[in-house]
């Protein structure tokens, strides 16, 4: 016995099928061009971005919870035994494979209530690092550095570490760090990894947004670190490249040995 003829042995006619099937492909076109149309605006508004953008989850939840309120009419109209019937079928469903979308499409309703992150966010969900460009039913998706999309499920909320980097802002802070030899002069390299960070055409100051130079004793080396802020989190790693060539450079043309071991850059603590 087919599953068609189950659902028309318990009272679900071809004809009701075909209006739950229209409803979800309604519902999922409408998604896709509201989704279309928030980003495109939430792009023209750069200080704005992540807010608008973040409309987008909620639009697409309020669109198919209006559709499985649709489709919730007919089914409800069915007799006790009818219905019975029916669950028993969304049950074995759900046993069979739907329990991973179930958790996900639960996961994303706690996405949207407690907003851990949104839309644009820099965040970092164990061991994946991204901006988050979609939140979905089921997952969510982090554009990483090397420019690949990473799909999360959104149950993993539950378990995961989840870090956000700006939390909801367009500025964030970005961490450059560099290393000098012991014996370097370090209050000069300070100096010249401090001007070169309020120097940066990427770097935004002011009294909410400070920039600190911090350094650390190592082993064999000293550690320099400076922490500021880029008014868009969009040149997290721009900044950080700039600050590291122009201190590389100033470095060499003054004298002051760097360790063998690679620089390391920080992205975003």
């Amino acid at each position: 016995m087919t599953a068609l003829q189950v659902l028309v042995d318990i009272g679900i006619d071809r004809e009701m099928l075909a209006g739950i099937v229209g409803v979800l492909v309604a519902a999922y076109l409408a998604s896709r061009v509201v989704g279309s149309v928030l980003i495109a605006v939430a792009e023209r508004s750069p200080r704005r971005r992540i807010s608008i953008k973040m409309l987008v989850p909620i639009a697409r939840f309020l669109i198919y919870g209006a559709a499985v309120f649709l489709i919730l009419g007919p089914l409800l109209r069915l007799s006790t035994t009818q219905l019975l019937a029916a669950s028993g079928l969304l049950g074995a469903a759900l046993g069979f494979g739907l329990k991973d979308l179930f958790a996900g499409m639960i996961g994303g309703l706690v996405l949207i209530t407690e907003r851990p992150y949104q839309v644009g966010d820099k965040v970092s969900i164990d061991d994946d690092y991204g901006e988050v460009t979609d939140i979905g039913l089921r997952s969510t998706t982090l554009v990483t550095p090397d420019d690949s999309a990473v799909r999360v499920p959104n149950a993993t909320l539950f378990t995961a570490n989840v870090s956000n980097a700006n939390d909801g802002r367009p500025e964030m802070m970005v961490v450059v760090e560099l290393a000098v030899t012991a014996g370097a002069d370090v209050d000069r390299a300070s100096a010249i990894v401090e001007e070169a960070m309020v120097t940066s055409k990427y770097v935004y100051v002011d009294d909410d947004h400070p920039f600190a130079v911090l350094v650390e004793d190592e082993t064999y080396y000293r550690t320099i670190r400076g922490k500021a802020y880029v008014a868009d989190l969009r040149d997290e790693f721009a900044f950080a490249s700039n600050v590291t060539e122009r201190s590389m450079a100033a470095f060499a043309s003054e004298g002051i040995e760097t360790p063998e071991a690679p620089v390391h850059i920080s992205e975003h603590r």
